[in-house]
């Protein structure tokens, strides 16, 4: 050791390293500058892969696409449901009196498909009926069903003209299907993305939200008053420009706790959820440990918030809510610190049991090659 003080931070040794990385090629033997760059690229490569590195299971632009496509679905399924029930209505108009559900009618249509194919062999008709109550999950309605094929007043159609109907109404079905499938897959990601803004909001408003946010950081960042009227920018800002009244709500509005107030407690129920809602994605984003805990209780506030506007029974303070959360969230992780214990334990006490029976199996194996070695000495005696 030299013991040499020195002080980086001086402008003289800053600009004497400066020169050495500036003349650094011409200072080193054997050295190019084509292995700077290189170094220097790579160096730049994992400097930067560091700083964007993220969590797979938490990638929030999973979220965005998916809740796009699951409202995209929503709009094409009932577009292609309206033009199904306004071509079949040509074929069989009474089924559409008889079943309200857009999704029911495509499957009755698609299992149906011509009318007189109900009644055509006698014989399958109970079987039939009985495929059709499975459908409609109602005696009743697939009764009634079959009593309308009997004397329905629409007109006959073509093979061709019923074979592109049961296409179009298999295609309607399976982009159902579909949609459910995408929304299990949502929920799975919002659980694990934002576990707490989808214990309180629900995860169709929570995927909205971070969607119009752009992120899961920038809903993060922004003011509660920000995230009450996210979603109703044109109105905020027309208010704005008339000078009339501004909007209470925005995409929050299709949250049950709006529905469920009062119309003159509305907006004191959409400003407190938005509150809470910053405070649960603040959670999900900056925390380490994705838990839901905080979520159920600032969803307990909101409870008690809307029992205090009806019946004016006072709610607990924030700070005692926090503290419970804080309490519930450090012993769940305990918990799975101690099974996490446990179960490597466990392995450790597997792992000399395996080689306690190889042990044994050895033996075995030995003190047989010792018997048939004795045995084999024997055969030479007694021949001898």
């Amino acid at each position: 050791m030299l013991n040499v003080k020195c002080n980086a931070s001086e402008p003289l040794v800053l600009e004497a390293l400066r020169g050495v990385r500036l003349h650094f090629v011409s200072l080193m033997k054997d050295l190019e500058e084509t292995d700077i760059k290189r170094a220097q690229l790579g160096l730049a490569h994992s400097y930067s892969r560091a700083k964007v590195k993220f969590n797979v299971h938490k990638s929030d632009n999973m979220i965005i696409q998916a809740i796009a496509l699951v409202d995209q679905l929503d709009k094409d399924i009932n577009t292609f449901a309206m033009r199904l029930r306004e071509w079949y209505s040509w074929h069989f108009p009474e089924l559409v009196k008889i079943t309200a559900d857009n999704i029911m009618y495509a499957r009755v249509a698609h299992f149906i498909g011509r009318r007189t194919s109900m009644t055509d062999i006698p014989g399958t008709t109970a079987k039939k009926l009985e495929a059709l109550e499975s459908i409609t999950m109602d005696n009743a309605m697939a009764q009634s069903i079959l009593d309308a094929t009997k004397t329905s007043m629409g007109f006959d159609i073509s093979d061709i003209d019923i074979l592109n109907l049961s296409m179009f109404t298999e295609k309607v079905v399976k982009l159902a299907d579909y949609r459910k499938k995408l929304h299990i897959y949502l929920t799975n990601k919002m659980n694990a993305v934002a576990p707490n803004l989808t214990s309180l909001i629900g995860d169709i408003v929570g995927a909205r939200l971070i969607s119009h946010a752009g992120s899961l950081t920038n809903l993060a960042k922004y003011p509660a008053s920000t995230v009450q009227i996210l979603g109703a920018e044109k109105a905020l800002f027309r208010a704005l420009k008339t000078k009339g009244n501004t909007p209470k709500y925005g995409l929050i509005f299709h949250s049950t706790f709006i529905g469920r107030a009062q119309q003159k407690n509305k907006g004191r129920i959409s400003r407190y959820l938005a509150n809470k809602c910053s405070i649960a994605s603040r959670i999900d984003c900056f925390s380490e440990d994705a838990t839901a805990v905080f979520g159920d209780k600032l969803r307990d506030q909101v409870e008690e918030r809307l029992k205090f506007y009806e019946t004016g029974d006072a709610p607990r303070k924030n700070i005692d809510v926090m503290r419970e959360a804080i309490k519930e969230a450090s012993q769940a992780e305990h918990s799975e610190d101690a099974t996490a214990k446990t179960r490597t334990k466990k392995r450790k006490s597997d792992v000399p049991e395996k080689k306690d029976k190889k042990k044994t199996k050895k033996r075995k194996s030995d003190v047989l090659e010792k018997e048939e070695k004795k045995k084999t000495k024997k055969r030479k005696a007694h021949k001898v």
